[in-house]
């Protein structure tokens, strides 16, 4: 799960790192309101930032340095209602301007390739990483950091230190860094980044940014983590998947997936994708694992999702039967539509089925003798794909 800006800041404030003062605003008005509060503080000049989850907000113009409460009131509403890389602004963030004199930039990560965990720190802050890393790599220092030694104090200045970092920024950059470790392990978090990570003119290291992913499989553990999700902005069908215990992921095609299997699916996925390139660029429309049981209610479940999505134009069942047997998840098929059926939901698309596996020869048996409406089932998981793009494709 990624945060708000907003919302990394108030982590990060929770562990002691420094960031600026600031509050968040839905509308313009709201925005001059904070602002006469930091001004009658004592910071004069705030600055209005784009709340969004994507990079390149000042570029796109989502980030605006304000004079004024007025000035600050009409730059949120400049700010409010922009599309910024397809993401719409509902809430900016007004808080102090700092006096920057110099930018770096800092993270830790999960580093899925070697198993282990890795610092980033360059003198190089303010622009985005992967052009640092592209123009000038020596200014890029990368420092495992080992899961039992995690980083201390002393761990946290040689990081400051290979990344370049001044000498009148060291004590202090070593002081956050080991606090936003403290973030990263708490937190559960695979991703904390700080760009830029500033050094004030004062000599004050803040973090002027803060970028957090949080890992959603700890939610077991991290109960407090729900209260950040953003709701307002979630996918109507991912938050309807989700209630009902679903994997689902909402995709941009026409032909709607369910398999058994993380690894099963996302298989599927591709062949569905090369099969679709001949006959008019059908796609998948959703990733959807149904996981190691297919119950009836699962699969109802299952496909009452797919088919509320309406670029569905077929649907591609795509099962191995193993722990759970091709017998069961045709049973579930079949009664899955009766389900439906009786909600009121009946299936109104052709159903494509590709059972192997497990008693895979009585579960076709199963299926033939339902003689549903609108099924065909297919016996090789190419062939299946190709048949339910060329459906989609007839059905647009």
């Amino acid at each position: 799960m990624d945060l708000f800006e907003h919302q990394a800041k108030e982590l990060f404030a929770q562990y002691g790192v420094p960031v600026p003062t600031g509050k968040v605003a839905h509308t313009p008005q709201e925005a001059r309101a904070i602002a006469e509060e930091l001004a009658a503080a004592g910071s004069s000049r705030v600055v209005v930032k784009a709340q969004v989850k994507a990079g390149g907000r000042g570029k796109a113009g989502g980030v605006k340095l304000a004079d004024s409460p007025a000035d600050a009131e009409e730059k949120a509403r400049q700010i409010l209602g922009m599309d910024i890389k397809g993401h719409t602004v509902h809430k900016v963030l007004v808080e102090e301007a700092s006096a920057i004199a110099q930018e770096y930039y800092f993270s830790f990560l999960l580093d899925r390739a070697n198993r282990t965990f890795l610092s980033m720190c360059s003198v190089e802050g303010g622009m985005e990483i992967e052009e640092v890393a592209e123009t000038n790599p020596d200014a890029l220092a990368k420092v495992p950091v080992g899961a039992l030694k995690g980083v201390d104090r002393a761990t946290a200045r040689e990081i400051a230190q290979a990344g370049g970092l001044p000498e009148q920024a060291l004590d202090g950059a070593a002081v956050l860094i080991e606090r936003l470790w403290g973030v990263f392990v708490d937190e559960d978090a695979t991703l904390v980044e700080v760009n830029p990570l500033i050094l004030t003119e004062d000599g004050e290291v803040k973090a002027l940014d803060g970028k957090v992913t949080l890992d959603t499989n700890a939610e077991f553990r991290q109960a407090e983590h729900a209260g950040l999700e953003d709701e307002a902005s979630a996918d109507p069908l991912e938050a309807r998947a989700k209630a009902k215990n679903l994997n689902y992921v909402k995709l941009e095609g026409s032909v709607g997936i369910i398999g058994n299997g993380a690894g099963l699916v996302m298989s599927t996925l591709d062949v569905v994708a090369y099969a679709g390139e001949a006959v008019g660029g059908q796609r998948p429309a959703n990733f959807l694992d149904i996981g190691g049981g297919a119950s009836a209610e699962v699969m109802a479940n299952g496909l009452e999702i797919v088919l509320s999505d309406p670029s569905v134009k077929s649907v591609f069942v795509n099962v191995f039967g193993g722990i759970t047997s091709c017998d069961a998840v045709a049973n579930g098929i079949v009664s899955a539509y009766q389900l439906l059926a009786d909600r009121g939901e009946a299936v109104d698309r052709p159903l494509v089925v590709r059972l192997d596996g497990n008693n895979a020869e009585l579960g076709r048996k199963i299926l033939t003798d339902a003689s549903l409406a609108g099924v065909e089932q297919v016996d090789t998981m190419d062939d299946a794909a190709k048949r339910a793009a060329e459906l989609a494709a007839a059905g647009v």
